[in-house]
């Protein structure tokens, strides 16, 4: 009797050992089951859009898609600046496997198609005539003026690219920027895409200040002490090179007189003779180590640094000379 007992504990303590092992377990393989991955795992629904607008970078999956977490992922290149493509679901789901997107597209709501296109606005006359006048101030104006377009005739806007764009000149007359001229030019987005060309006359001033004489000046006048003021005039309107140089240089003087409101062009300058026609001056001929020097005549004004020539009066023979000073000339054989 006493056996059968011990025989029937020892039973159900092994039987209660084996059922607390078989839960053990079962709830390991329904937690590994619960946290491994699912081959069937999908996203939540999916809303195709029906239109949608973008710029010339290219297409991308969360672009497409309304009110799910999608990665900004690129599909494939955007359509060219006003055309359409058409997209269909599977289209779309094999793009982002091809991308590398690895959760499937299959619960889908929404139209079956979406349309993409660009986003576009219009390019008004404000805008171009900006563009034009900083693409000619850089490539053909550069530092010589302060440039100035108008258009000949109105302009029409044009549809362009929602995006960054530059213009560029494609021709301009060979003479190079003039009062009136026609040019032809073209708009490129930032990936590199020509928008179009288009050709549009125009109107040009550059714009500089120059010096120009308040009061006549008189031939010989210093141009220290000279009554002058700066004024702003158009540069296409000069046809020969201005004075640059400042108003107080005691090195110059007037080579002809100059009319109240005209500009101060280089011609009319020159530098302040300091030895004159008819005076003695001494030379100094230097041939190797030999260094003679003798008394010359001057034959014509001179300035500083100036080639004049001079005459020996003994010889009555004709040198050329370097001016150095009021009194000094150095002759070269």
């Amino acid at each position: 009797m006493n056996l059968i007992r011990i025989t029937q504990f020892i039973g159900s303590v092994a039987l209660t050992s084996a059922f607390a092992l078989f839960s053990a377990f079962s709830s390991f393989a329904g937690l590994a089951e619960s946290s491994a991955p699912s081959a069937t795992n999908t996203l939540a629904a999916v809303q195709l859009r029906p239109t949608a607008q973008l710029d010339g970078e290219g297409v991308f999956l969360n672009q497409l898609v309304a009110g799910s977490d999608l990665p900004h992922l690129r599909l494939c290149d955007a359509p060219v600046f006003g055309k359409v493509i058409s997209l269909k679901r599977e289209e779309i789901a094999a793009l982002a496997r091809n991308a590398g997107f690895d959760l499937p597209l299959t619960n889908w709501t929404g139209p079956e198609v979406t349309r993409i296109s660009r986003r576009s606005r219009l390019l008004d006359e404000k805008e171009t005539l900006e563009l034009l006048t900083s693409a000619l101030q850089r490539q053909y104006v550069k530092d010589s003026g302060e440039l100035e377009v108008r258009l000949s005739r109105p302009w029409a806007n044009v549809a362009v690219p929602d995006e960054a764009f530059s213009l560029k000149v494609l021709e301009i007359p060979s003479t190079g920027i003039a009062p009136a001229f026609i040019i032809r030019f073209e708009l490129e987005t930032a990936c590199g895409e020509r928008v179009g060309a288009w050709q549009a006359p125009l109107q040009a001033k550059v714009w500089r200040e120059v010096w120009v004489a308040a009061s006549p000046v008189k031939r010989g006048d210093a141009l220290r002490g000279a009554d002058l003021i700066r004024e702003r005039r158009d540069m296409l309107q000069c046809h020969e090179p201005l004075a640059d140089c400042a108003s107080t240089d005691d090195s110059l003087e007037f080579n002809g007189s100059v009319p109240a409101g005209s500009p101060i062009y280089a011609r009319l300058l020159r530098r302040r003779p300091i030895v004159h026609r008819g005076e003695s001056l001494i030379a100094t001929i230097q041939d190797g180590a030999m260094v003679i020097t003798l008394k010359v005549e001057a034959l014509e004004d001179g300035a500083t640094g100036q080639i004049i020539r001079v005459r020996n009066p003994f010889s009555r023979r004709d040198l050329h000379g370097k001016v150095i000073d009021e009194q000094k000339i150095l002759v070269s054989l």
